[in-house]
């Protein structure tokens, strides 16, 4: 490696690591603020960057910011807050397990493009936006990294010595494992249309256009496929509706109970890194990456079509983010029973008829676009079984769709005599 490219990989690295932590603390703060917005209410909008010093107040005139200041407050506050380790935890274990959550999710994000990696004449067109370029199993990095997050759950759990701790832990070992089988399923599919598990061959792939051979955005070929991905990546990521290692009613805080402080943080942002990075996957092979029609073609080169490819992937990834956060504040969360059904019965079997599709395309050289109504074929067919074992239960029964019948009511007298016979 020359040193010109080293100084290009660690810019990079400083350019990836600053950006996710500063991504991290403002989409904390618009997770709030769209919380607010579904529950009609204002959020937090009056913290500025005075911090409520009154130096700092008459420089910035009183304004307030829309309240951008409140991740920079909460973050000094969780820097100067006193640091709680209750006596009864395994001390080696209990700070392992924070340290872990946040260093496999920023790993995985290494060998995620946020930009064009292609290579040009001048040093602004060879400049590659991806700390790893070129790594031919990219996709599987991604995830034998993030697979590793469960020991962070797993460690922290079982080092706090709280039941609750502990049950967490149990309920997000099983829930980790069960739907990281739809989440590597889901995306065989891409892989065998692109023949590749490289990053920026996918995007070379659907920057081809559409054909009757192939090419173009895979979410118009596959559309179920993002859908079991999207949901199982949530479950990963424990975010609601599949928050039951962590949900408030039942276990206080789950895992992290005993955690406060900075230790608690590094739990916070390994949990929002890795929407960042999930996010980053499926904006890169479902929706093209950087590719979008007439705006970012792949034979526009030069550093103003560089930095335009590069808003066109984090417009996508922000709209990707923004329906997460939608998603978390609209459903209700599961029972752990229908948890883990939706994942064997339902995510499990939808993407393994999902893959037999796509081998079938490959096998016999169909069109592609056959994928699509196959995919709405699937959506559509677990609501129709869903219908039938009701409408069995009803002919069983005999009975129409009406109420049961009620017994009559019973005066006061009688109520007394029925009660005195039962006892």
């Amino acid at each position: 490696m020359s040193q010109t490219e080293l100084l290009y990989t660690l810019l990079v690295i400083v350019v990836a690591v600053g950006g996710i932590l500063t991504a991290a603390a403002y989409l904390i703060l618009l997770e709030r603020k769209v919380a607010a917005w579904v529950q009609d209410r204002l959020g937090p909008n009056r913290v500025g960057f005075d911090l409520g010093q009154p130096e700092l107040k008459k420089v910035f005139g009183g304004f307030r910011f829309w309240g951008l200041g409140q991740p920079l407050a909460d973050g000094l506050k969780f820097l100067f807050k006193e640091q709680m380790v209750p006596s009864h935890v395994s001390k080696l274990l209990y700070f392992l397990a924070p340290s872990i959550a946040v260093f496999t999710t920023m790993l995985a994000f290494a060998i995620v493009p946020f930009g064009p990696t292609t290579t040009g004449a001048s040093a602004t067109e060879s400049f590659r936006f991806v700390i790893a370029p070129n790594v031919d199993i990219g996709i599987l990095f991604v995830f034998a990294i993030g697979s590793l997050a469960v020991y962070a759950v797993i460690l922290g759990g079982w080092a706090s010595n709280n039941k609750y701790s502990f049950l967490g832990a149990l309920r997000a070992s099983a829930q980790i494992v069960s739907y990281e089988i739809p989440l590597g399923m889901s995306i065989l599919g891409v892989v065998l249309m692109t023949g590749s598990l490289n990053l920026e061959k996918v995007i070379s792939y659907q920057t081809n256009g559409f054909s009757w051979s192939g090419g173009g955005w895979f979410i118009f070929y596959q559309p179920l496929a993002w859908l079991i991905f999207l949901t199982a990546a949530m479950a990963e990521s424990n975010r609601m509706p599949f928050d039951l290692p962590e949900c408030e009613q039942e276990l206080i805080g789950g895992y992290h109970t005993e955690y406060s402080g900075m230790k608690f943080v590094m739990f916070f942002l390994g949990e929002y890194t890795y929407v960042v990075t999930v996010s980053f996957l499926m904006a890169i092979m479902f929706f093209g990456g950087w590719h979008f029609p007439w705006i970012a073609e792949p034979g526009s080169v030069g550093p103003g079509w560089a930095a335009v490819k590069v808003l066109v992937l984090l417009a996508k990834v922000f709209l990707l983010i923004m329906l997460i956060m939608l998603l978390r504040w609209t459903l209700p969360r599961f029972r752990f029973d229908q948890l883990m059904g939706v994942a064997w019965k339902v995510l499990i079997p939808l993407a393994f008829l999902n893959l037999l599709c796509v081998m079938l395309v490959k096998e016999f050289s169909w069109p592609p676009l056959l994928l699509l109504p196959a995919s709405i074929g699937l959506f559509v067919l677990p609501a129709a079984l869903s219908e039938l074992p009701a409408a069995g239960r009803s002919r069983v029964a005999g009975t129409d769709s009406g109420p049961p019948p009620q017994p009559p009511p019973v005066s006061g007298e009688g109520r007394m005599e029925v009660v005195a016979e039962r006892s």
